[in-house]
């Protein structure tokens, strides 16, 4: 078993905690990077959307999962960003330029939204933000001019240096570098005393404002953020769906995106990428397992959703910290093998925030 034992402050805010972390995701970036290679279109096809779905998540996280901040309307964002891409490109401005101005507007809406719903908080806060997607959804569909209403209109295709991004591959490599700048930004901003004021306010808000920590101020800028990182998955993922239409937005779409964040584990970046993968892959089991489901049940209609709300719901009380604490339990055990204690790893009493002075 690896013990770390910190002699300098420069190791606090390092990425990498040790030579270990860089072979092993030095590896996987490898791996990522040559998966097209050896794999089907199909199933880069959905890598790609495993990232795409992973960028929203890590948005997402940096507002539940570090900020204790709980959104329902996230679906909404994703949305604007799609649409904005979309309208630019059919303007005829690159794709270079539309990426980041659609990140960058939806960000803008994100403090917008953020700004006056700052004493709000839980459930109050969960309804605000599922209001604030409605409308959104609602302009979708009524302004007909821009969005098409729910004609729709097709995505033009995306060039970058004068080659069209139009096959799954194109759209994988592009996910994968927006997914990989996301994660980047991401961590360093949690090594930042940004990142220590976000946790801060996610424990103790009282305690943080007696700190000094100024609380609209983060808590509009974690809104921004986490919407801009939502906005980039929007554009990206207008070029996988490659047609739009307002109903591909609605609510379950951001159930999908808080089950990310409550199944890959709450205050993880690992756990927002495999609550993606376990969310986006998870349809694709469905549909493979539906035909042999006994009694009918693969043909009963709300069935995914049923399953998501099952999954979430069970996550919650057997394993509150999610697949990313599963992969810590399972990574400590074959560290302490053959000398571990089976009273180490059982499931330890977790407690919700509200509990813990109790």
């Amino acid at each position: 078993m690896r013990y770390l034992f910190r002699t300098q402050y420069r190791q606090d805010i390092a990425l990498w905690r040790h030579n270990g972390d860089r072979f092993w995701y030095g590896l996987l970036t490898v791996l990522v990077l040559i998966a097209p290679l050896v794999l089907g279109e199909f199933y880069i096809g959905e890598l790609g959307a495993v990232y795409i779905f992973a960028i929203a998540g890590v948005g997402l996280m940096l507002l539940v999962g570090y900020t204790g901040l709980i959104s329902l309307g996230h679906a909404a964002f994703l949305g604007i960003g799609a649409y904005v891409n979309a309208v630019l490109l059919a303007r005829g401005v690159p794709f270079l330029i539309t990426l980041p101005v659609a990140g960058l507007f939806t960000a803008l809406c994100g403090a917008a939204i953020g700004r006056p719903t700052l004493r709000m908080s839980g459930l109050y806060l969960a309804i605000a933000t599922l209001a604030f997607g409605s409308i959104v959804g609602t302009v979708f569909q009524k302004w007909t001019s821009v969005t098409g209403g729910f004609d729709g209109f097709a995505v033009p295709t995306p060039y970058v240096f004068g080659i069209a991004v139009d096959s799954a591959t194109g759209i994988y490599y592009v996910s994968l570098a927006v997914l990989a700048f996301v994660m980047w930004i991401s961590a360093n901003l949690l090594h930042s005393p940004t990142g220590r004021a976000m946790v801060a306010i996610r424990d103790s808000e009282v305690s943080a404002q007696s700190m000094g920590i100024h609380l609209a101020r983060y808590k509009t800028l974690v809104f921004a953020i986490s919407a801009g990182m939502t906005g980039l998955a929007g554009a990206l993922f207008a070029h996988y769906v490659r047609f739009l239409a307002p109903d591909a937005f609605d609510v379950l779409l951001s159930v999908q995106f808080v089950t990310i964040v409550f199944v890959g584990g709450l205050g993880s970046l690992r756990g927002a990428i495999l609550g993606a993968m376990f969310v986006r892959l998870l349809p694709q089991f469905i549909a493979i397992v539906r035909d042999d489901l006994p009694f009918g049940i693969g043909r009963l209609p709300g069935l995914e959703p049923s399953l998501f709300g099952l999954v979430l719901v069970l996550v919650i009380l057997f394993q509150p910290d999610g697949l990313n604490g599963m992969w810590l339990k399972i990574k400590r055990w074959f560290q302490a093998f053959p000398f571990k204690r089976q009273a180490s790893f059982r499931r330890q009493k977790a407690y919700a925030k509200s509990e813990r002075l109790r």
